[in-house]
């Protein structure tokens, strides 16, 4: 009987993911991993995925299923790989994604490692998302999960093939619904949880107030400024501030502002209307790039179609994909059919064809809607002016 390892998160979804494999012959065991948490904060019995609270609903369902469970501490693991980025990251003026790095590092890394540790091959967690073996092609495929409102491979982007292939993800041909009532038909305690909205180590998800304990510096205040430079009024301190933000910006303007620039360094935020083309990129580009479903190789070949997200939850947007090896290290280039709004540098560009997810990379540089309309006036000779 080969031996799986269900990271348990004390959530429905981990219970069911458990629940589905003891039922299909494996023989499971339960872990859940204790991460970092603020000095000075008591999350413990917070509704956190990663607190004592979770280990315990995880510990009843286990008990209920009649399989081991485990508390593994990561608190160390969890602070160098996704705590110093996501400091780093703000200070910088980005929006970073700590679920996609501990995704990388933690999730799929360092709870692989103990499951091994363990006598488990394989790990198994939650997620909505399908992993296909592609004997032909000798590779793992990562596959969007059938709920597509659920869907969560674009967090996944960052596995490797090897985590790929120690992978089990027994939720991806399943809906949210379906889950649900499976859960309420096997009487698991958590068939009634909700779902966290929160991320893990952030109190009352209010990441400002953590970035004032971890980076004081953060909070330098600065200028508001519109697309010209003019001073519009003050803010705060630009870790308050992400792309396409439109609160915390109180600045008495008489139509509603939101964030296009972020210059962390001289500490500005530009702010401009909600139609402003400064808002929307027609061109981005991701490094630190990752591939799964394509190579590098197969990309040099030419350009192809895409779906392109530039966040979770975003819908995503038809582009053209190139590859661009001009630098230090290969990058993904996208230009869309249509301008996206709302592109962070330090969020995720994860390309797909269909279902399947191909590459994805960080996004470091993006070309404005305002910026390619000059581009064309240059080119054509033309000058509104």
């Amino acid at each position: 009987m080969e031996r799986v390892l269900v990271g348990m998160s004390g959530g429905v979804d981990s219970s069911v993911t458990a629940a589905l494999l003891q039922q299909q012959g494996y023989e499971v065991i339960g872990a859940t991993m204790l991460v970092w948490t603020p000095p000075g904060v008591d999350m413990a019995y917070s509704d956190s995925c990663c607190g004592l609270s979770a280990a315990e609903d995880a510990r009843r369902v286990c008990s209920k299923l009649g399989i081991r469970h485990y508390t593994l501490d990561f608190k160390d693991v969890f602070f160098e790989t996704i705590i110093r980025n996501y400091v780093d990251e703000y200070l910088a003026g980005h929006t970073p994604n700590p679920c996609i790095r501990c995704n990388e590092f933690v999730k799929f890394r360092a709870l692989l490692d103990r499951a091994r540790a363990l006598g488990a091959g394989r790990i198994a967690t939650g997620h909505y998302a399908r992993i296909v073996r592609d004997e032909s092609m000798g590779r793992v495929r990562l596959l969007r999960g059938v709920d597509r409102k659920k869907d969560q491979s674009y967090a996944l982007y960052r596995l490797s093939q090897e985590q790929l292939a120690a992978t089990l993800f027994p939720l991806g041909g399943l809906t949210k619904t379906e889950v649900r009532s499976l859960a309420t038909a096997l009487d698991l305690p958590t068939a009634g949880k909700p779902d966290s909205q929160e991320t893990c180590f952030v109190p009352d998800n209010d990441y400002p107030n953590l970035l004032r304990i971890l980076a004081p510096e953060a909070m330098r205040p600065g200028e508001v400024q519109n697309s010209s430079g003019k001073r519009l009024g003050s803010h705060p301190g630009t870790a308050y501030y992400t792309i396409g933000q439109r609160r915390r910006l109180n600045v008495g303007s008489p139509l509603p502002l939101y964030v296009s620039r972020i210059d962390a360094g001289r500490g500005v935020i530009t702010a401009v209307p909600r139609d402003h083309p400064d808002l929307f990129r027609t061109e981005v580009t991701a490094s630190n790039v990752k591939w799964i479903g394509l190579t590098q190789d197969e990309l040099r070949s030419g350009p192809r179609q895409v779906t392109a997200h530039v966040r979770y939850q975003h819908g995503g947007e038809v582009g053209l994909l190139e590859l661009n090896e001009a630098g230090a290290e290969p990058r993904l280039v996208v230009r869309f059919e249509q301008p996206v709004r709302g592109v962070a540098p330090g969020q995720a560009l994860v390309v797909y064809s269909g279902e399947e997810l191909l590459a994805g990379g960080v996004l470091t540089e993006s070309s404005t809607a305002s910026e390619a309309l000059r581009h064309e006036e240059s080119s054509s000779g033309f000058n509104r002016e």
